[in-house]
């Protein structure tokens, strides 16, 4: 682009890459908390817990699937909608002896919670220590 485009702006515009949307699995029931436990022995899970009312927690997930880089290979991603699904957000306390946060990332390997975080420390960068 020359000068003038430079000032002026340019009719030539570069094509914008488009990001997938991450394979989120929707997390509904207690006994789908017994395959990611099992599932975990050979595979990372995380599960991001989300308030569909919370403009904070809508922000951070936004900003968590904006700069994620992995595979769906290298990990399973799991849903939880807080608001419909309570029971299965306290049974996740009670398994993976965490604190219940909203919005919450919970990291899974071999059947135990290896990380935790919540609010703007979510970010997909700490699942790499652990995929």
């Amino acid at each position: 682009m020359g000068i003038f485009g430079k000032l002026f702006g340019s009719d030539e515009k570069a094509p914008k890459e488009e990001k997938q949307a991450l394979p989120w699995q929707e997390l509904t029931s207690i006994e789908q908390l017994n395959e990611i436990s099992k599932a975990s022995k050979v595979k990372t899970q995380a599960i991001f817990k989300h308030s569909t009312r919370c403009g904070i927690s809508r922000m951070v997930i936004r900003n968590f699937e904006s700069s994620f880089d992995l595979s769906e290979h290298q990990v399973d991603l799991y849903y939880l909608d807080l608001l419909n699904y309570r029971d299965v957000s306290s049974e996740i306390a009670a398994r993976f002896q965490v604190f219940h946060e909203s919005p919450q990332f919970i990291v899974i390997r071999n059947e135990e919670a290896v990380h935790h975080s919540s609010h703007s420390m979510i970010t997909p960068q700490v699942l790499h220590q652990f995929v």
